[in-house]
C-alpha cells in the first residue's frame, strides 16, 4: 500500500502541476499579462509547484529531513541526471545567450545555500531573504530580456504551447483549482508514502527524499531534457536545469523554511551538501568554453549519479541508509 501511495502521489502531482501551469497561463493571458512575465513568473512557479508542496507537507508533518533532501537530492538529479541521460542521445550545446551568467549565479547561489546550512537552521527570515533574491533574480531576467539577452521569440513560443486552444476565464480558474487541490493531495500521499517506506525499510527519511522523492518530482525536467535531446534543442535542456535550481533553492527552501523552520541534520552539513556544489560547478567548464556537453562526458554525470545512490544506500551519506 505504501508503494501504491508513492506511484500514486507522483501521478497526482505531475498531473496537477501540468494542470494548473496550463490553467495559471490561460488566465495570465486572459488578464493580459505579457508572455515574458507569464514565462519567468507562471511557468517558474507552476513547474516547482510539485517540489514546493512536497517540501511543505513534509516540514508541517514535521519530516523536515524529507524537505530538505527533496531539494538537495533534486539540484543533484538535475545536473547529473537530467543532463546526462539526453547528453548520451544528443550532445547539449552550451551557447544559449545569458546561460553563463545565470549558470554563474547557480553556482553561487548554492554556495550561499551551503554556507547557510552550515549554521544547522534555515529560519523564517532566512526563508523571506531567499524569497527577495528569487524575485530580485527574475526582475534581473525581465531586464535582460527585454534588451534581447533572453530569448523572448522563445519564450513566447513556450507559452502559446502551454496555453494551448483559448479558454474562457472560469475554465482558465477551474484548471487552477484542480491543479491545486491535485498538488495538495498528491503531495501528502506522497510523504505518507515515503516516511512508511523509510519507516519499513530501516531507511532514513533523508535517503528517500534525496532518492525516491528528489528524482520523482525531477520528472518533468527530465521529459522536457529527453524531449530538448531528441529536437537537438540542448540549450533548452541546460537552460531548464540551471533554471530549476535556482527555483529549489531560493523558491522552495524559501517559502517552506517560512512555513516551518528547517533544522538541517549534520549528515547534510558533511556529504550531501558539498555533492550538490559539486554538482554544480560541473557544468560551468562546458558552459564557460560554449562547448557541448557530448555523450562521454553524459556517461560520466551519469556514473557519479549511480555512485551517489550508491553511497547513499551503504551508509556514507545522509546519516547511513540504516536509522539508528
Amino acid at each position: 500500500m505504501m508503494y501504491l501511495m508513492v506511484a500514486g502521489g507522483l501521478i497526482v502531482l505531475l498531473v496537477g502541476g501540468d494542470i494548473l501551469v496550463r490553467g495559471a497561463v490561460a488566465l495570465a493571458q486572459r488578464l493580459g499579462v505579457t508572455p515574458l512575465v507569464i514565462g519567468l513568473t507562471v511557468v517558474g512557479f507552476g513547474t516547482s509547484a510539485p517540489e514546493l508542496m512536497v517540501c511543505v507537507s513534509a516540514a508541517l508533518d514535521g519530516a523536515s529531513e524529507l524537505a530538505i533532501g527533496n531539494v538537495v537530492g533534486s539540484n543533484i538529479a538535475n545536473v547529473l541526471l537530467v543532463l546526462g541521460l539526453p547528453a548520451l542521445i544528443f550532445p547539449i550545446a552550451c551557447n544559449a545567450a545569458g546561460l553563463r551568467r545565470d549558470a554563474g549565479l547557480m553556482l553561487l547561489v548554492s554556495a550561499g545555500f551551503v554556507a547557510l546550512c552550515l549554521s544547522g537552521l534555515i529560519g523564517r527570515v532566512d526563508g523571506m531573504v531567499m524569497l527577495a533574491l528569487l524575485f530580485g533574480f527574475l526582475i534581473w531576467s525581465y531586464v535582460n530580456a527585454m534588451r534581447g539577452d533572453g530569448g523572448v521569440d522563445a519564450i513566447a513560443e513556450e507559452i502559446q504551447d502551454l496555453a494551448g486552444q483559448s479558454r474562457s476565464l472560469a475554465m482558465s480558474f477551474a484548471l487552477v483549482l484542480v491543479g491545486i487541490v491535485g498538488l495538495i493531495g498528491g503531495a501528502k500521499l506522497l510523504v505518507v508514502g515515503a516516511v512508511d517506506i523509510a519507516r519499513a525499510a530501516g531507511l532514513s527519511e533523508a535517503v528517500i527524499g534525496l532518492t525516491l522523492v528528489a528524482v520523482g518530482t525531477s520528472l518533468p525536467e527530465l521529459a522536457t531534457s529527453l524531449v530538448a535531446a531528441v529536437r537537438r534543442q540542448g540549450d533548452v535542456a541546460i537552460g531548464n536545469v540551471v533554471g530549476s535550481n535556482l527555483f529549489n533553492l531560493l523558491g522552495i527552501m524559501g517559502v517552506t523554511a517560512i512555513v516551518r523552520p528547517i533544522p538541517i541534520p549534520a549528515s547534510f552539513q558533511s556529504f550531501d551538501l558539498w555533492v550538490m556544489l559539486a554538482a554544480a560547478l560541473l557544468p560551468l567548464p562546458f558552459i564557460a568554453r560554449r562547448t557541448a556537453i557530448g555523450r562521454r562526458a553524459g556517461a560520466v554525470l551519469l556514473l557519479l549519479y549511480v555512485g551517489y545512490v550508491f553511497a547513499l544506500f551503504h551508509g556514507v551519506a545522509a546519516g547511513g541508509a540504516m536509522k539508528v
